[in-house]
């Protein structure tokens, strides 16, 4: 089987959510049997990725790439041409949209990727009204289509899965569950930085609004003002994701530009980690600490109900009266859940877990 991946998220941002579980997908089918894996991005004309992946002739700015004119121009003029020249069995799609604007050739199928539908169902951070309109109608329009043009929807989680069927209900019998690979952490943990507290509590991922991060940040606010025992916090992200008021706070702690090292350190010696999304597709950082036995508390809903574990402090992640009872318990009492415990239940996201799924959803395919 000639399998081709879509490539441009981990040519334009190897280190993201999405092109790690770009770069998993790319491993698992390169160690099955009989599938010869094709790699397809665009990149300037002077970029490495060129010599690994099949490119347009055409130079590609990285900072441009998610632009629907250049989309449009990958997906139109270029990607059915080369799916049909390398004889292609199969092309997945691996970032929500991204099939080929063309009619699909025969003996092609086609996979999609889809994370979540969060860009169409939820207020997403764009630098202004108009563009968040733009890219609304755009991108809902490219989802659409791919999810037409599938031969079968990959989603993370049952929730995702869920949500694709309520806005896409002509499609429910293409949508299938690959969650995530989440692969134990295995870099060099780094030395903390020499400004941490001894005992924090960590958030990972502060950027969009579904993140609720200045609700959280202000029933944390509260808690410090009447409970000294409340650990300070680091927060994995840029202040500018939040009001200026709440990102100056102090107790807060803000990181970016992490190596995979100083991130696993991060989460090796917080407290807990809190989840307090209001919407999430998966929830890579719940599982990524659960691995290293470090403690999780979540919200309530979407696909944190599934990735946390049964025993997990939870809050509804619009109370704040709730969300504040939780943060006193866990500052007077700590989180006691048992670290292999936490590492067990992180075993179900790893390799072994995911290849199986993947093996599962292909073989589906070929019947």
């Amino acid at each position: 089987m000639r399998v081709a991946l879509d490539y441009r998220p981990a040519t334009v941002a190897p280190s993201s959510g999405i092109a790690r579980q770009v770069l998993a997908l790319e491993q698992a089918l390169r160690a099955r049997g009989n599938t010869e894996v094709l790699l397809f991005s665009e990149a300037p004309l002077d970029h490495p990725q060129r010599q690994s992946a099949i490119c347009p002739a055409w130079a590609s700015p990285l900072d441009g790439l998610q632009r629907p004119q250049v989309r449009m121009r990958f997906e139109r003029r270029f990607l059915p041409k080369a799916l049909h020249e390398q004889q292609v069995d199969l092309y997945i799609a691996t970032a929500n949209m991204g099939l080929p604007l063309c009619r699909k050739p025969a003996g092609t199928r086609y996979v999609l990727v889809l994370h979540d539908l969060f860009q169409l169902t939820h207020r997403n951070f764009h630098r202004s009204r108009l563009k968040a309109l733009a890219y609304r109608l755009i991108d809902g329009a490219s989802i659409a289509w791919s999810v037409w043009q599938a031969d079968r929807v990959w989603c993370p989680s049952q929730f995702s899965c869920n949500e694709a069927a309520r806005v896409f209900p002509w499609a429910r019998a293409k949508f299938r569950v690959l969650s995530n690979l989440v692969p134990e952490l295995n870099a060099a943990p780094e030395p903390l930085p020499a400004s941490l507290p001894a005992r924090y509590w960590l958030v990972v991922g502060t950027r969009e609004p579904r993140k609720n991060m200045a609700f959280f940040l202000r029933q944390w606010q509260a808690c410090r003002a009447v409970n000294l025992d409340v650990p300070d916090l680091v927060l994995v992200g840029h202040a500018s994701d939040v009001p200026l008021a709440l990102g100056e706070l102090p107790g807060l702690h803000w990181c970016s530009g992490l190596s995979d090292g100083q991130l696993q350190a991060l989460y090796r010696h917080a407290a807990c980690l809190w989840q307090p999304s209001y919407a999430e597709g998966f929830g890579l950082p719940v599982v990524e600490a659960l691995s290293v036995g470090t403690p999780v508390a979540a919200a309530r809903g979407s696909a944190l109900d599934e990735v946390a574990p049964p025993g997990a402090p939870r809050f509804d992640p619009h109370d704040a009266g709730q969300l504040q009872n939780v943060m006193q318990q866990l500052a007077t009492a700590g989180n006691t859940a048992d670290a292999e415990t936490q590492r067990a239940w992180a075993r179900q996201f790893a390799e072994p877990a995911y290849r199986s799924r993947l093996d599962t959803l292909l073989k589906e395919l070929d019947r």
